[in-house]
């Protein structure tokens, strides 16, 4: 039970970063450092004061990046990576507490599900903010910035305070986006 509490998690959090990176990040130091989650030995770092300090830093930053014209294309093209990153050490944070868990399955699955997670989300919300630019001359990104960076922070608080509900959302989630890809895919061969 406690591995699966701490993959929903984990994915939660690595989901909240494809939105913005630093700010589950951010959630997940100030809850370890209340003590709300624990983190694995070898990650313990996170609930420090100094990674605080630097993770707020980053949030600050990130947040306000964004309500800049074309800066904010421009972080897509570097927090792309950087998410699935997040994703991956925020999944593998909370894996690693687990004694079962070798560290191989550890940082297997934070990649595969906290990675993968991420990008998934980042690459809705590169999309979402192409389609804004191109529809509205990038006059409702910030806009979207807003609500990205709120929908982060909540669904952050959201992995931290309920779990299980966020790991079932971001399960019914993804397949929801598979099975519209697949049928989307079927329309285009059936069509040509």
């Amino acid at each position: 039970m406690e591995t699966l509490m701490g993959l929903c998690i984990g994915v939660g959090l690595a989901s909240a970063c494809g939105f913005r990176v630093f700010v589950p990040l951010l959630a997940l130091s100030l809850a370890a450092k209340a003590g709300l989650v624990s983190t694995g030995e070898s990650l313990a770092w996170i609930g420090s004061w100094p990674a605080v300090i630097a993770l707020a830093t980053g949030t600050v930053l990130e947040v306000g990046a964004y309500f800049v014209p074309w800066v904010d294309h421009a972080l897509d093209t570097v927090s792309g990576p950087a998410a699935v990153v997040a994703g991956t050490l925020a999944a593998a944070s909370q894996l690693g507490d687990v004694h079962s868990v070798s560290p191989f399955l550890q940082w297997g699955t934070a990649l595969v599900a906290g990675g993968g997670a991420a990008g998934a989300t980042k690459l809705a919300s590169v999309a979402t903010r192409g389609t804004s630019t191109v529809t509205t001359g990038g006059t409702l990104n910030p806009v979207i910035s807003a609500v990205e960076s709120a929908i982060s922070a909540v669904l952050s608080f959201l992995a931290i305070a309920v779990p299980v509900c966020v790991g079932l959302l971001v399960l019914a989630i993804i397949v929801f986006v598979v099975r519209r890809r697949l049928r989307a895919r079927k329309v285009r061969l059936a069509l040509g």
